[in-house]
């Protein structure tokens, strides 16, 4: 059910909430983005953008209409307790934050063909789970700038320094009360020290970020998500152990800036079969933000090889 409509003529995005009911019978609200292709006769796909922490759909501004001119239908959500969506007290899972965006698809939006799916940071987790629960409606993987649970590197790094909202955002009700009031003093340290190019992110950018996540709930929904990596990193090890490694066509999208860059490989080595890896240039941890070409230009080349 859409509820709420609005467009834009100049770049054809078009505003919609969708009301959706999960496998587990939860009515949740999903507000997304819809990009239609320029052309619907030569339209060449659907592309899936699934965002970040500490973001919202607002992170793929800068790339929605250049993928969308080049003959892809765009479909940008914000996922289950982000931006304008729910934010439910549980299903934090990335297995069911990535039914909730197949549901999306394929049932509100009627989508019969394959999917490209591309995730950054938290989207690049719900990516993954969404090709290992759905892969028969996957054209293409793009996921990337996250320590994907269940993962040597996840293992490795997630108790260290320089990831340690990792262990923070674990801790029951303090960090609610430690932010609640100074959600741009906290959104902006993340920002701040994972940035390369250091203008990607305007202090109004900044703003409509801080605004998000100060809506009731949206700072507990954004830590339920890492609370519930221990059971992703069950999620994930346990679909490798039954269903074999991921084989679906799959790219690695990493800066070339940031830390994760020398262990990209063999994380999707781990989980992948014939993963491909990107690394792009002049950019930090917010790709599509930072480097909106290199974005583009990376994404355009490998699902066009990779057609539904």
């Amino acid at each position: 059910m859409v509820t709420t409509s609005t467009s834009d003529s100049s770049s054809r995005w078009i505003h919609r909430i969708a009301t959706i009911t999960t496998s587990t019978r939860e009515t949740i609200r999903i507000n997304y983005i819809d990009s239609a292709s320029s052309s619907s006769v030569d339209r060449k796909g659907v592309i899936l953008l699934i965002h970040g922490f500490p973001q919202t759909s607002h992170q793929f501004r800068h790339v929605i209409s250049p993928l969308s001119n080049a003959g892809y239908r765009v479909v940008v959500p914000d996922y289950r307790g982000a931006g304008q969506s729910s934010k439910p007290a549980s299903g934090y899972e990335k297995i069911q934050m990535a039914e909730d965006l197949h549901i999306l698809l394929h049932t509100h939006l009627a989508i019969k063909e394959k999917v490209h799916i591309i995730g950054h940071d938290i989207g690049g987790m719900i990516a993954y789970a969404y090709a290992s629960k759905y892969p028969e409606r996957v054209a293409s993987l793009i996921w990337g700038e996250c320590p994907l649970p269940g993962t040597s590197t996840y293992e490795n790094v997630k108790s260290s320094p320089d990831v340690f909202h990792f262990v923070f955002h674990r801790v029951l009700d303090l960090p609610e009360a430690l932010i609640a009031g100074r959600e741009r003093i906290y959104l902006k340290h993340f920002f701040d020290k994972q940035v390369y190019n250091t203008a990607a992110i305007t202090s109004e950018d900044l703003d409509i970020y801080a605004e998000a996540y100060a809506q009731p709930g949206a700072i507990r929904a954004g830590l339920e998500v890492y609370r519930a990596f221990e059971k992703d990193a069950c999620d994930n090890t346990e679909s490798v152990k039954k269903n074999g490694k991921m084989n679906v066509p799959t790219l690695g999208m990493v800066a070339k800036e940031f830390l994760l860059a020398p262990h990209v490989e063999s994380m999707l080595e781990e989980m992948c079969e014939g993963a491909e890896v990107l690394q792009v240039e002049g950019s930090g941890h917010y790709i599509a933000e930072e480097n909106p070409e290199g974005f583009v230009d990376g994404v355009l080349e490998f699902v066009g090889r990779h057609g539904a």
